[in-house]
């Protein structure tokens, strides 16, 4: 009979081989790391790199060069080396090109930043195993629509637009949407942009009675409409889409302009990782935390995956997974299910959420 020490050795010789064979979860990592996207190709791979230490997850990460042969590329190097999953992707181009080689290797895709509706819209037709984490095409014109028709309902309110296909789409949302309310703006019209100043239009949204503005256009033609309406004490409430996130030029914008936006993904972050991250000296910008956020739903999903035996697809939609940007849930489809827009107001210094939301 074997003694019980030899036997003790035995099992303790056993565990640790067991823990060596054990696999670590390999994810594939698709960013333009080349030609003029390579900045924000930097961000997924700085964000996920920094997740994958910090997870004790394995990354393949290739360029996909933001265009179809490099997607296309990319798939068939993820599908040979076997990743369990592939987050990333920029580009409608590459991701379009690499998701049937993926789905055919049964390799579901989380992409943090392609917007393109149909990637989604067609998935019943597709079959494509992708989730979107960030806003879908229409989600701004969306949250323009529906947060404004909500807030101004007892307001005199006017809709302008710069004639752009960007700026009418919003604006005929918005109308669209008000409309369906049975709300009826005093003022529609398309403004000539990139002027000098605006106090035509200002006037003659003082002369409709306008109180309440959404303007369809770039921050700086908003930032001088703001600056106009107070020269001539309008009294005017001025709101625009995602395009005042950039800073305004030589005008700044006017107190109390609202921004209807996603948030800034760091002042949605926990402190104690956006100390880790400065501790490394990261700046968490751009696509930098949903990139990290990508990789902690990769290692939720498949942790899952081990203990259910479900497809990982099934474990990534209609679950909710607590992430670096918060909490995450995709639909059937693959989109988000809470649009992330929300309204901010501009304090005088930068943009704050706005109470109400």
């Amino acid at each position: 009979m074997r003694s019980k020490a030899t036997i003790s050795a035995a099992l303790v010789w056993l565990f640790l081989a067991g823990s060596a064979n054990a696999q670590t979860l390999l994810v594939g990592v698709a960013a333009p790391l080349s030609g003029p996207s390579a900045l924000l190709g930097k961000q997924i791979e700085t964000g996920s790199g920094f997740a994958a230490e910090a997870n004790g997850i394995e990354l393949k990460t290739v360029d996909d060069a933001c265009s179809a042969d490099g997607g296309a590329a990319a798939a068939r190097e993820f599908a040979a080396a076997k990743v369990t999953i592939v987050v990333g992707f920029l580009c409608t181009d590459a991701i379009e090109a690499a998701l049937p080689i993926l789905k055919d290797a049964n390799i579901p895709v989380i992409t943090v930043g392609v917007r393109t509706e149909s990637l989604t819209d067609r998935r019943a037709k597709t079959g494509w195993p992708v989730y979107r984490l960030g806003p879908r095409g229409d989600d701004e014109r969306n949250a323009v629509a529906t947060t404004l028709t909500r807030l101004w309902q007892n307001e005199l309110f006017a809709i302008i637009d710069d004639g752009t296909i960007y700026g009418r789409e919003l604006a005929e949302t918005f109308r669209a949407a008000a409309e369906q309310a049975a709300l009826k703006p005093v003022f529609v019209d398309t403004f000539r942009p990139q002027l000098d100043n605006q106090i035509g239009l200002i006037g003659r949204l003082k002369k409709a009675g306008a109180t309440h503005v959404f303007a369809g256009g770039d921050g700086d033609d908003i930032a001088i409409m703001g600056r106009d309406a107070g020269q001539l004490n309008a009294g005017m409430t001025i709101a625009g889409g995602e395009n005042l996130r950039t800073p305004a030029g030589d005008v700044p914008y006017a107190t109390g302009t609202l921004m209807i936006a996603p948030p800034e993904w760091a002042d949605a972050a926990d402190r104690k990782l956006l100390d880790s991250f400065a501790a490394q000296k990261i700046v968490p910008d751009g696509y930098t935390l949903p990139a990290y956020a990508a990789i902690e739903i990769a290692k939720a999903a498949s942790a899952a995956g081990e203990t259910s035996g479900k497809p990982l697809a099934d474990l990534l939609t209609a679950h909710d997974f607590s992430t670096a940007i918060g909490p995450i849930r995709f639909d059937e489809k693959g989109d988000l299910t809470e649009n992330p827009y929300r309204v901010f107001r501009f304090d005088g210094a930068r943009f704050v959420p706005l109470e109400s939301n």
